[in-house]
Formats: structure tokens, sequence, C-alpha cells
């Protein structure tokens, strides 16, 4: 029986520079590379040295703890680059494509035909690691058997991608896909779609119809209004491209690096989408696409409110999802700052212009405002759809108690389900970054 749910809280930011539906202009880029960072709860070790040949596939690192964690490469070719940081840390992992023949892959496993050969089909062809658990927001452990798999089918983020629009017509993959991840766990496959969704064709799943503001998209959110995470339980979360890429490997016996990622944004001259490699070089994806008119551009891998700024040196990030392409800010000078009463500035205040008008606003990259104290004011409640009080666990988190965060619920929330409330948090505080701490600490002293 199908689920609705209805979401009120929330907010959607209109932003100018979302990339119309249309075909996707193929895109091979020049470099491709992997981020460790990308794949919370994987300490890496290196399985490559600069210079080796790879194909698409071939791990390129495992985790020291557990072995069978692998990050493959997304493209066959050359490793041009192994960079690491302070103290050794192994910032990333760059390979050239092969000119001729990238799409050239390792010998995949069998299709599985039990739980055990479905987890090493996708523990072998590396896209286990594209999952991610709750409680902790980490990779799911191997032999981990979770309450329930939960699948997000769209994303509600500014200028996001319209994944419906591209696999609607691949329900048999998606099918297969929800096959294999039934055989691992004795619970349910909830897939949360929009409504007047075409998933509602993929059998063996329970579908979840939500309409609401963002962040309704979010996994987490679908989790805590359908089956909330609770002490000793563990749910594995995805994406449906990551849905679409274990049907293919399932189905087809073929393992899929294809991302199509929509260029977005103010400062893009003709926003589009692109199909390209998981982890392009970002001087690829947006060459002469940023107006020139001499601003300072900030170059975003995902959406103003969870992306990582890359800038043109960097590469595409994981779940790699779209580029944002936003004024810094850095070099304009408004009259009155903060307090500028513009209706160019966009606000979630009603003492601002902006707050009335119906229209997609430019933002640049300024917080507009000086950190300060923590404001109990309960904005984080307007915009968070979730059955806590986030404000008393932020102050937990930073406490770093262990009890307290507990009792708080946050086993059932990750830093992105938060990006809402950093964004109309008066106090300007990194609730992202000190939530993302605060789990890391928990499962370092809990497991």
């Amino acid at each position: 029986m199908a689920i609705s749910i209805n979401l009120r809280k929330g907010l959607d930011i209109n932003i100018r520079g979302a990339a119309p539906v249309s075909q996707p202009l193929p895109l091979m880029p020049a470099r491709c590379a992997i981020v460790p960072d990308d794949y919370p709860g994987i300490t890496p070790k290196v399985d490559v040295k600069e210079g080796d040949k790879v194909l698409a596939g071939t791990p390129l690192i495992h985790d020291k703890q557990f072995p069978d964690l692998r990050i493959v490469s997304p493209v066959a070719g050359t490793i041009e680059a192994v960079v690491r940081g302070e103290r050794r840390k192994l910032e990333r992992i760059v390979i050239v494509p092969d000119a001729e023949n990238a799409e050239a892959t390792v010998e995949l496993p069998a299709k599985p035909t039990d739980a055990t050969t479905a987890q090493r089909m996708l523990l072998d062809s590396g896209l286990w690691v594209q999952m991610r658990q709750r409680p902790y927001g980490i990779v799911p452990r191997p032999g981990t058997e979770p309450r329930d798999i939960f699948i997000t089918s769209f994303d509600s983020a500014p200028l996001a991608a319209d994944w419906e629009a591209f696999v609607s017509d691949k329900t048999e993959e998606l099918t297969a896909a929800v096959e294999l991840l039934k055989r691992l766990t004795p619970g349910n496959i909830y897939i949360g779609v929009r409504p007047g969704s075409k998933l509602t064709g993929v059998k063996g799943a329970e579908i979840v119809t939500v309409s609401g503001p963002h962040p309704a998209g979010n996994a987490g959110i679908q989790i805590a209004n359908v089956k909330p995470v609770n002490k000793g339980d563990i749910v594995w979360t995805l994406d449906l491209p990551t849905l679409l890429r274990i049907g293919v490997l399932s189905l087809h016996s073929k393992l899929c690096s294809d991302i199509i990622v929509p260029l977005t944004g103010c400062e893009i001259k003709e926003p589009k989408y692109v199909l390209t490699k998981i982890g392009a070089d970002m001087a690829t994806l947006v060459k002469d696409q940023i107006y020139g008119d001499g601003a300072h551009h900030r170059i975003i891998s995902g959406n103003v409110l969870t992306g990582i700024p890359v800038g043109k040196e960097g590469y595409l990030r994981a779940p790699y999802t779209q580029v944002t392409v936003i004024a810094e800010g850095d070099d304009v000078s408004d009259f009155l700052g903060w307090a500028s009463m513009s209706p160019q500035k966009m606000s979630v205040s009603r003492s601002f212009p902006g707050h009335f008008l119906k229209k997609a606003f430019c933002p640049d990259a300024r917080i507009l405002g000086g950190r300060r104290a923590m404001i109990l004011s309960g904005v984080y409640d307007k915009v968070l759809p979730m059955d806590i009080m986030p404000e008393y666990l932020i102050k937990a988190c930073i406490a770093r108690d262990l009890d307290r965060m507990e009792q708080l619920g946050i086993y059932e929330i990750v830093p992105e389900d938060l990006a809402l409330c950093e964004y109309v948090d008066p106090s300007k505080l990194e609730l992202q970054k000190i939530l993302g701490e605060a789990l890391d600490y928990m499962y370092k002293e809990l497991n």
C-alpha cells in the first residue's frame, strides 16, 4: 500500500539559473579524481601508485578495517597523481582517462543468487560505498543487515537535477536493483517520489509519495516521517542514480560510471545538463560556461546549501549531483551591508522586501552578518520537518554530551538535514560542521 506524506515545514529557495530538462551533452573529462573524504567512515589505504594503468572498476582504495570496502576507478586510464596533504593524509587520486577506450572495465561478478553473492557484487563493483548508513551517515559496514532501505528518487535542493526525467524508461533496471537489495534486508525497500511520479511501476518496493518544500527530498526526512531510526536500528539510504547503477550491473553485468550533471547558477551562461564521468574535473565541465564579467566566482560541486566549493582546479565530488556557480561576493560592497533593503536581496525575514517577491534571486556567497552567540529563537523548527529539537541537539553536540545527543535524536539525522537550519540561522553557526564532528566523535566512542 502506498504511503503519502505532506510536509508543511521547510523552505524552497528560488534561485536563478536552473537547467531546463534536455538531452545531456556528452562530455569526457580530461581527468577524474577520487576523494576519500567523500566516503565517510572509510580509513583509506591506497592500492595503486602513480603511472599504473587501470580499468574502470579497478580498486584504487580499500578501507584499513574492512578491506572489502573498495573505491574503484570510474574510467580506464593512467594514475596521474596520488596527492597527500598534511601528515600524509590522502587527499585524492587523479586518473587520466584513456583517449581510445575509457570504458574498458574489469571482469564483473556473476548475477547474484543470494544475500552473500549480492553483497559481494556490490562490494567488488564499488557500488557499496555509494550507499549510506543511518545512524552516523557513513558507508555501511560489510556483513550488517539493515532494518530497511530507503531510496529517494528526487532532489528538492535549489537548482537540483530532475533525476526522474532521465530514468523513467528504466523501470526494468530499477526493479532488478530493488530485487537485489531485497536480498540484503529482512525489512522493506522504500522509494520516496513526488506526486504524479512514473516510478510507481517499480516492483517490489513500497512507494512513499512526498509533497512539500525542501528538504522533502532528503532521505533522512523521509525516514523520520515513515519509520524513524531508533537506538540499535540500522537503515541504509541511496539515491536514484545509485539505484540505477545497481540495476544496470545486476541486469546487464555492466559497470556504469556515467553521471548526468546539471550546470546551474546565476553565473552560468546557458544552464544545461551534461553527461560525464564520476569525479570529472571541474575545468572541463565549466570551460567557456561562466560569464567573463570580471567578478569573483564560487564554483560549487553540489548545491548552494550542502555543496563543496572546489574552484576550477577541483573535481566533481560525491554524490555527484550538480555544479552550481554563483558570485563570491567578496569584490562588491552594498550600501548598509547586511541591513540593505534592496529588493534584489532574498531573505526569509519579513523585515526585508525580498521576502515578499515571487521571483528568482541571484545570491552570492557572503554570510551577511557576523557570527555570534547561539540564539534560541525557534527558527530551526520552521524548516526542519522532523520530530526533534534541533537547537538543543546542537548544544548537546557542542558539549559532546553523548547521553543527551542520544535522547535528542542524533541517530536519525545527518548534516545535510540541517542545511536549511544553517541557512536561516541568525547566529551564523556552521551547523552541518558541528553535527558532522559530533557524529564522528560518537561513532569513535561507541564503536
